[in-house]
């Protein structure tokens, strides 16, 4: 079979290597995690890689990388590689996911409680 024949496989470690261009995304994971919500601040350009501009089409709400990781159908860390090129390049934002809520202390709600009932 010769070059020319083959399929190229969309999870080869090979077409994963040129969409990073050789880049591991280690770095990069200090500054998104999975639950870290992307929104795009641009359009795609004509110019782009295509899996850039993918990533702002499908990012004009907010989404968590594990989300557009799961979309794209690659892997997370290939994933953090892009969007470190965008954040870079100032063409998406990076939002912390919201906390989960903080409960009230259990003695406050009693001392408030008690202080209702007397009025």
């Amino acid at each position: 079979m010769s070059a020319a024949d083959q399929v190229w496989d969309e999870g080869s470690p090979e077409r994963l290597y040129v969409i990073t261009r050789g880049r591991s995304g280690l770095a990069e994971r200090s500054a998104v995690d999975l639950v870290t919500l992307i929104v795009s601040r641009s359009e795609p350009a004509p110019t782009m890689q295509p899996e850039h501009a993918a990533i702002l089409r499908i990012c004009g709400s907010p989404l968590s990388v594990a989300e557009i990781s799961a979309y794209l159908r690659l892997p997370v860390s290939v994933v953090t590689v892009l969007l470190a090129d965008l954040l870079a390049e100032g063409r998406i934002e990076a939002r912390a996911s919201v906390p989960q809520a903080v409960l009230p202390d259990r003695a406050l709600l009693k001392a408030v409680m008690h202080g209702l009932q007397k009025l």
